[in-house]
């Protein structure tokens, strides 16, 4: 009596992060077109937050409103500081509706979580209620900044990294792979740190995050790496071990 040989199964690439902060910018989000949603690149985005989840990673995510609206420029435009900056945390409720939705047409569950109550669009920020969603291998993705003005994206994103006990902020970029000593899409011979310290990012004003969110990076010791979102398997392929990034660390 022969045996069948049992179906072969597809092992997920190994990495030694467990819960990972992803941190976009809502410009991510436009694709070409200057403003809004780019449905296609929304979806690919998506798709590389997937292959990510499938390797067995839980997923924080924060993603800017620069897209729709972005309150300093609204400030630099006339408008009360505290009113324009009420407007961008609504833009980037706005973007996590959208990538909520493109993640669960490929089969991720979600939750948005925002620090501005909407009961009937999305949850309040609870932090033991968003650990308990990244334990049951949801995507948490949290919108409304820190639900203060005067505060970015980034500052929310190292701020929920931190209270999720993330081990590491992933910061997706467009048209760069890592950090560089002066704008390689200005200088052709701009030079990629592939690590550096954070004190090196505020003494020589790097451009990574806001120096706020590089301050309370730095105190928690928490790491960030820096690589191109628009490369395809970018996500997947650093979590692996592959590609081509900048670590910046103690």
């Amino acid at each position: 009596m022969s045996l069948s040989s049992p179906p072969e199964t597809v092992t997920p690439a190994k990495t030694t992060y467990k819960r990972v902060m992803l941190k976009i910018s809502g410009e991510a989000l436009m694709g070409d077109q200057g403003f809004g949603l780019h449905p296609p690149t929304v979806q690919r985005i998506a798709q590389e937050v997937k292959s990510v989840h499938e390797m067995g990673v839980e997923i924080c995510m924060v993603i800017g409103g620069g897209n729709i609206f972005r309150g300093l420029s609204g400030s630099a435009q006339g408008m009360e500081r505290t009113t324009a900056d009420y407007m961008g945390m609504l833009a980037t409720v706005m973007n996590a509706l959208g990538m909520q939705s493109a993640l669960e047409e490929v089969g991720v569950f979600t939750r948005v979580i925002s620090a501005i109550r909407m009961d009937e669009v999305c949850e309040p920020y609870i932090r033991r209620r968003a650990v308990r969603h990244l334990e049951k291998k949801r995507v948490c993705i949290f919108a409304a900044g820190t639900g203060n003005p005067y505060f970015t994206t980034d500052t929310a994103a190292t701020l929920r990294a931190n209270e999720m006990a993330c081990e590491a902020i992933f910061m997706g970029k467009n048209g760069v792979d890592g950090v560089y000593d002066k704008d390689p899409k200005v200088h052709s011979d701009a030079v990629r740190y592939d690590t550096v310290t954070y004190d090196d990012v505020l003494a020589k004003r790097l451009r990574v995050m806001d120096a706020s969110a590089i301050a309370l990076a730095r105190d928690n010791n928490l790491p960030l790496i820096v690589f191109g979102l628009d490369e395809p398997g970018g996500f997947q392929g650093i979590l692996a071990g592959e590609g081509t990034y900048t670590k910046v660390q103690g």
